[in-house]
């Protein structure tokens, strides 16, 4: 039975080999060209990458018994920071290869112990390390392949779990990332496969009743709506009618 590490690990191995064909082909004019990151270049996406690779391997890499160096995150950052723009490409795709190499590795019951992620208040299951990955190199893969074709999507079987994934372990982040202020009124989104309602706090859910709004629109725009790259440039093909508009959504959806 296929699993949602399974997945998670397929989908982030999918959209390391999407990035791996394209990257070596970029010149350094693409690579210093703007991603679908606001201020990042493509090559400063692709060091976000690296480094959050080389992070997010080490308690993962440690959990699993490997003697791991470690170092603190802001000389990782400093020294990504420092690269030029073709060693962060070459970097990320050596750093992520590796993340990719640990998690596809681990054996029955490596999977099933708890992470210390240190930047969250206990240690977590393997399925929360990966799905916080994912969501980073899905998006943010979108953001390199958007600022050379700007009819990029993101991956559908990311998208689709990702949406699956904010209803459950990436709850939290929409706690964070969402300002369900902007709104004055509570909205009952149907999407497509189920639905996010916006009260106080915002739930994506399988289901909504009674939908008081629909968006009309691939599940990988859902994705990038809620992640704050569902602009005006990038939006073709999806439409949102009820008692909200796809302005007001891009509001409590700001992005990061």
């Amino acid at each position: 039975m296929t699993t949602s590490v399974d997945r998670a690990i397929a989908a982030l191995r999918a959209n390391h080999d999407t990035l791996a064909a394209l990257v070596p082909t970029l010149s350094e004019e693409q690579l210093r060209s703007r991603s679908g990151a606001k201020d990042w270049t493509v090559a400063q996406v692709l060091s976000h990458l690296g480094s959050g690779a080389e992070i997010s391997r080490q308690p993962i890499a440690t959990t699993a018994g490997e003697q791991v160096e470690a170092e603190d995150n802001q000389s990782i950052w400093d020294r990504w920071n420092a690269s030029s723009p073709a060693d962060q490409a070459a970097g990320f795709l050596k750093h992520d290869a590796e993340y990719l190499d640990t998690v596809e590795g681990l054996s029955a019951e490596q999977r099933d112990r708890q992470i210390d992620l240190r930047i969250m208040p206990e240690p977590v299951p393997l399925i929360v390390a990966l799905a916080l990955r994912l969501n980073e190199v899905a998006n943010h893969a979108w953001d390199v392949r958007v600022g050379i074709n700007p009819s990029a999507t993101v991956d559908s079987d990311s998208a689709e779990l990702l949406l699956e994934l904010f209803g459950g372990p990436l709850a939290f982040l929409l706690g964070f990332s969402a300002k369900t202020d902007q709104l004055e009124q509570q909205v009952r989104l149907a999407i497509p496969g189920g639905g996010i309602e916006i009260t106080d706090a915002v739930t994506v859910t399988d289901a909504v009743d009674d939908p008081t709004a629909t968006f009309e629109g691939p599940k990988e725009a859902v994705v990038r709506l809620l992640t704050g790259r569902l602009g005006a440039e990038h939006a073709a093909g999806v439409t949102v009618t009820g008692n909200v508009t796809l302005d007001d959504l891009r509001k409590v959806f700001p992005g990061y």
